[in-house]
């Protein structure tokens, strides 16, 4: 959600796919706002090309073709790297812990990390799903950083509640969370007894009235 006071003339989302292993998330997360009205930026980084290339049977160029603006990595000029750009904010998907590390100190050497800390400095919601396991103190400790600077940290771990039978049901149910976090709804998560036929009756034995 934009913050207090601005509201979005288009409703836009940052999408960025860093090289850790997981592109299908961010894929994934493409392929359903291509069905929202939700106008979708992506930058990919190098390393995501590769990860893409090992991980799925689909071209950089397929992907790319996914968004609707597609911003080369090294083009800091680029729209999304400006906070007079308004969006709904960014999700990096999966996001590796050296993009991680770049975004918490600030140092940015890429449009993906400068657009996360313009994300952040806009107090825009910036939602990182990473991807590593398991984790040292290090790494803790910049998560930490990071959620003290606003940031969600949302490694992308599967529920078990929703039955999955197949990793497109993995991946519908942690994309679909973490559309929900920028106020995005959407048809792919099977939600824990949201409708009252979901929990169950307890049925209590009345006791005859004593004479």
């Amino acid at each position: 959600m934009a913050p207090v006071g601005e509201e979005p003339s288009r409703r836009r989302l940052v999408v960025g796919i860093s090289g850790a292993s997981g592109a299908a998330y961010g894929i994934r997360l493409l392929e359903i706002l291509r069905t929202l009205e939700i106008e979708t930026h992506l930058v990919l980084t190098r390393s995501a090309e590769l990860t893409i290339a090992y991980e799925t049977d689909l071209k950089t160029t397929d992907v790319k073709a996914m968004a609707d603006v597609c911003h080369p990595v090294k083009d800091l000029g680029a729209a999304i790297s400006s906070g007079s750009f308004r969006t709904l904010g960014m999700v990096v998907a999966p996001c590796s812990v050296r993009s991680m590390s770049e975004i918490a100190t600030g140092v940015t050497s890429n449009l993906l990390t400068r657009a996360a800390d313009v994300t952040l400095k806009e107090r825009r919601p910036l939602v990182l799903m990473v991807r590593e396991t398991p984790f040292h103190t290090g790494h803790l400790k910049t998560m930490l950083a990071l959620s003290e600077m606003g940031a969600i940290v949302a490694p992308p771990l599967p529920a078990f509640y929703n039955r999955p039978e197949t990793i497109d049901d993995i991946l519908d149910h942690n994309c679909g969370r973490v559309l929900d976090l920028f106020g995005i709804d959407t048809d792919r998560v099977k939600r824990w007894r949201e409708t009252d036929s979901d929990v169950p009756v307890r049925r209590v034995r009345r006791r005859a009235p004593r004479e």
